[in-house]
């Protein structure tokens, strides 16, 4: 009995823990003002970029410049992290 509530509050603890990992630069919602395709494979011209990213609350344009500086997290949105670090992202 005792192994099995250990087994059932890992799942719980795993499945939480997963949500937790999605950030600012998983959510499709936040991405999608940066391209021009709802398959979000082509990014906006820089000047679009910017006005896009302007025009985002304070708080999720800091979650991207956070996430943008960690490696692993920046390594599969290279391109979008650029051109954060270009709009001085590099706090």
């Amino acid at each position: 009995m005792n192994l099995k509530n250990i087994c059932l509050g890992a799942l719980a603890l795993s499945m939480i823990g997963g949500v937790a990992f999605a950030g600012a630069l998983d959510e499709p919602d936040n991405m999608a003002p940066f391209f021009t395709d709802s398959g979000m494979k082509t990014m906006k011209p820089m000047a679009d970029f910017k006005t896009a990213f302007m025009a985002m609350p304070m708080e999720k344009q800091e979650a991207m410049k956070k996430e943008c500086q960690d490696a692993a997290m920046s390594k599969p949105h290279a391109e979008f992290c650029a051109n954060v670090q270009a709009l001085g992202g590099a706090n």
